[in-house]
């Protein structure tokens, strides 16, 4: 299937050689601004995947520089609840060697499910991605823009991808992350805290649990680019309005629910912290299951 449109410059064909040592084997997908491929590792004689500015964009200097910024992160991060990128190289082009990943994207998951997940799974994928914001907490980052689509999962094991338009606690523009997963600190823009990113666990725990999202924003919801401040004239409601409790959309255990209302509050101040979070979540798991 084309992953370009009319008039677009087209793929890299199978056979290139981006950079010394890996071989495009196929494009996978092709964002607002990044070409995605599967490609080959000569050194470690593996696939991988390789990221890389598209053609049309590559004159601006703020996306490559970002693309440049998560695969440093991702190069130097230790997690097992994150994508671990292999190698950064920044001429002729700016290009990002990330782990190719087994399993599938949760937004993918879901649509193949013919039932929803069970509660204790809801949960489970909870306390991983608490793990994995944690540990970017920890390293002076939040990641901005949790959502199905950057998570994949293998037999019950999640790991986080993109760090696109994570950055650090403070101002940022409005609608900076993806449309319907927005917090509502990030739909107004201002300062951000780590409480943006439990929000955005709680609305992936909601569309998994429910196989819903809380807020209709209508042809939006499929935006999957993160944007950076490209949206500031754009309506959000979960800027004005108030999520409705996940048990208006399925009954699940009150502990569940309640940890994922309390992640939907509109006032960033009243949700709770990632510790308190995971241990609600644990406690749902739990005690006979790890928590991964």
């Amino acid at each position: 299937m084309s992953v370009t449109a009319p008039g677009e410059a087209p793929p890299l064909a199978p056979g290139t050689r981006p950079v010394p040592g890996y071989e495009i084997l196929a494009p996978l997908t092709r964002t607002g601004w990044l070409d995605v491929y599967d490609a080959w590792s000569e050194e470690r004689a593996c696939r991988c995947v390789i990221k890389v500015v598209r053609p049309d964009r590559r004159g601006e200097e703020r996306l490559r520089a970002r693309l440049l910024r998560e695969g440093r992160w991702l190069r130097d991060f230790t997690h097992p609840h994150l994508v671990r990128g292999y190698e950064t190289f920044e001429s002729p082009e700016p290009l990002v060697v990330l782990e190719t990943l087994t399993g599938e994207t949760l937004s993918h998951l879901l649509d193949r499910l013919r039932r929803r997940p069970a509660a204790t799974d809801v949960a489970l994928l909870g306390v991983q991605l608490c793990s994995a914001v944690h540990y970017l907490h920890g390293r002076g980052l939040l990641h901005l823009d949790l959502k199905p689509s950057n998570v994949v999962v293998d037999r019950g094991h999640a790991k986080v991808l993109d760090l696109s338009v994570a950055r650090p606690p403070g101002p940022a523009p409005a609608g900076l992350g993806t449309c319907c997963y927005l917090s509502p600190e990030q739909a107004r823009g201002g300062p951000l805290t780590a409480a943006a990113d439990v929000w955005g666990i709680g609305v992936t725990l909601f569309e998994v649990a429910c196989d819903d999202l809380p807020f209709d924003c209508g042809k939006r919801a499929g935006a999957a680019d993160g944007r950076d401040a490209d949206s500031q004239d754009e309506w959000y409601p979960q800027a004005e309005l108030s999520a409705p409790p996940v048990r208006s959309r399925r009954r699940l255990p009150a502990p569940l629910a309640a940890a994922v209302d309390a992640c939907l509050r509109p006032d960033p101040a009243a949700r709770p912290t990632v510790a308190e979070l995971a241990a609600a979540l644990e406690s749902v798991v739990g005690e006979g299951q790890p928590p991964g």
